[in-house]
């Protein structure tokens, strides 16, 4: 039985997030049914983290087990050849038997996307959150580096279902502006609560708006309270760009 990594680019903007569900497509779904179309084999996709409802992903990182003794490229060639085009295969290869995407993974890296101008955009419209509101990006950025770092963040959790602990450990956190009004928040971590990156990132548009302080912020993280202060940045604009083994 050999074991294969994919490392997958998608667009989730049609899905309901990665993980398998009874109703509608996902891409662990829509990943299993082309395997299994090209196996013949009943194939289980571990993936090394879900991705929420509308997440997108530069480099999601999977692994599933086949005695199938297609090469890897053969294998990236298959699958890009009958995946719908919001989803797509950017390498294949085989690994150690116990490589597990997500028991093996040190870190993730997550990047939100804003774009702060006075007009919303035709082509990033569903890539990036639209904000036309002046930000300060001072403000925000003195915010940001509070969450580096071990934490309690269940004030930053949209669900705490399932979890042993609401404690993650940030190795990372930073504010990045780019031409015509793009700012990209990247943020690194050992792990992430559900709804953690949006919350974060939507809590801090509020400090840049001026409806709360950065002290405000850590008032929040610290206390675990989210109160009406912490909302939840839309999910089009959160990219998983990395994961660290």
């Amino acid at each position: 039985m050999r074991n294969i990594r994919l490392i997958i680019e998608y667009d989730g903007t049609n899905y309901f997030g990665w993980q398998r569900q009874p109703q509608g497509d996902t891409i662990q779904a829509v990943l299993e049914t082309a395997l299994e179309r090209i196996t013949g084999e009943k194939i289980t996709v571990i993936g090394s983290g879900r991705t929420d409802s509308g997440v997108h992903a530069l480099a999601q990182v999977a692994n599933f087990k086949t005695k199938s003794k297609m090469t890897p490229l053969q294998f990236q060639k298959a699958l890009n050849s009958i995946l719908p085009k919001d989803i797509v295969i950017k390498e294949a290869s085989d690994v150690d038997p116990d490589f597990h995407s997500q028991l093996s993974a040190k870190s993730k890296v997550y990047i939100y996307v804003i774009l702060n101008r006075s007009y919303p955009s035709a082509l990033e419209r569903l890539r990036a959150w639209s904000i036309q509101d002046p930000l300060d990006l001072t403000r925000m950025e003195e915010a940001a580096r509070m969450v580096i770092g071990e934490h309690d963040f269940r004030g930053f959790a949209l669900s705490k279902l399932g979890v042993k602990t609401t404690v993650r450990r940030v190795l990372s956190a930073e504010l990045r502006t780019k031409p015509d009004g793009r700012i990209e928040f990247e943020i690194e971590a050992t792990g992430f609560l559900k709804g953690m990156v949006r919350l974060i990132v939507g809590t801090l548009v509020q400090v840049g708006k001026g409806k709360i302080t950065p002290e405000d912020f850590r008032e929040i993280l610290e206390s675990g309270e989210r109160r009406n202060f912490a909302i939840a940045a839309p999910a089009m604009g959160l990219f998983l760009k990395e994961v660290k083994y």
